[in-house]
């Protein structure tokens, strides 16, 4: 085979000649590369597979690809110290292929970590008391994405540092530093807000993935939390897209901040001769046969009044917000269809008091 290569060689040009000796030597490298790869993952698919932990498969997977290339990109350049043709072609790529590389091969294994992280915080996210697991998925979410985000940005500068006409252009910058860094400050002020406002949410905790917050009158639960923006899932499948600084600048109402159990209120407006006692016995006597109910609180008041009618508040507790919200349903739906059958005269009415005694009127008109 070597003495047919070397018996064409010499029938070519010089210049083409060393093109061949590139072209083969390339050929080579990369189908070495490519079989050293397949054994070698082949073996560390075997491994994982043995492992109980789901994190070792999941690495696996992820730097399959990346590293694939990485070791052509290894053999090309192994080649390239042997064959002065490829050489000088590998001199004008490498440095914009391997950053390239290796900001992916960093990239696979921070997705491929997160993932096993988040596959361990599911199983206490299931949980229905699941705060400090929905602190750490919130906080895992945020740091991958900037991390995400820095590694991108790191990439890319080198990869462009590697172009001649870039790094001139770079050159002639650092010679104006000071117009430069205003300009390169005014530019990267929209992304540093955002990457330090995504610092400022995993430190404060404001919010977590899965709360339920009130946003702009609309009730619904943090579903995503990006670098930029958060997405809030609303009660009728609805998604909110709100930026970021919102939940740092500004008010809201966070039900599950620091638990998940809420009290749950329902108002009745009722007459003022409505005989409270029964009433306060029929509701304990619902809420406490009711399975949504956590046995915290229970209890009814008269918490106003007026010349027309009372106030008055059915407090109960559930375990979560879904929770109290269907309870307070269903306590106000039976209560009132208690009033209706046992207590009629405790539906507010609006009395009206004649200048006339109505006797005194029949009385005419039965005259006349």
């Amino acid at each position: 085979m070597l003495d047919r290569i070397e018996g064409l060689k010499t029938g070519l040009s010089p210049l083409v000649s060393s093109f061949f000796d590139a072209a083969v030597a390339a050929t080579i490298a990369v189908v070495v590369a490519l079989v050293a790869h397949h054994v070698f993952f082949r073996i560390l698919r075997r491994i994982a597979e043995a492992s109980e932990s789901p994190a070792d498969d999941l690495l696996v997977k992820g730097l399959a690809r990346p590293t694939r290339y990485a070791l052509v990109a290894l053999g090309l350049v192994l080649a390239a110290r042997e064959v002065p043709a490829l050489d000088t072609v590998w001199e004008r790529v490498g440095g914009f292929v391997m950053p390239a590389l290796v900001g992916w091969i960093a990239l696979a294994v921070l997705h491929a970590l997160v993932r096993a992280m988040e596959l361990h915080n599911d199983k206490d996210i299931s949980r229905a008391d699941n705060l400090d697991a929905r602190r750490r998925r919130t906080r895992l979410a945020i740091f991958s994405r900037i991390a995400s985000f820095v590694i991108v940005f790191v990439t890319v500068g080198l990869m462009l540092l590697s172009i001649p006409g870039v790094r001139s252009i770079g050159v002639t910058l650092m010679a104006s530093a000071g117009l430069a860094g205003l300009a390169v400050g005014a530019a990267a002020q929209p992304a540093l807000k955002s990457i330090i406002g995504g610092l400022q949410m995993a430190l404060t905790e404001p919010i977590n993935i899965d709360d339920v917050v009130i946003i702009d009158g609309n009730w619904g639960r943090i579903e995503d939390i990006r670098t930029t923006y958060v997405i809030v899932r609303t009660w009728d499948e609805r998604r909110l897209v709100v930026p970021i600084s919102r939940f740092l600048e500004q008010s809201f109402e966070n039900w599950t901040r620091d638990s998940a159990e809420l009290l749950a209120p329902v108002m009745l407006h009722l007459d003022p001769l409505a005989d409270i006692p029964p009433l306060r016995a029929v509701f304990e006597e619902k809420v406490k046969a009711h399975e949504l109910w956590d046995g915290r609180v229970a209890n009814l008041q008269v918490t106003d009044t007026s010349p027309q009618s009372i106030e008055v508040r059915l407090l109960m507790s559930a375990k979560d917000s879904g929770s109290a919200f269907t309870l307070r349903c269903d306590i106000r739906e039976a209560m009132l269809a208690w009033l209706r059958e046992h207590q009629p005269e405790a539906v507010v009415r609006r009395r009206v008091e004649a200048s006339t005694p109505i006797a005194d009127t029949a009385a005419g008109a039965a005259g006349n």
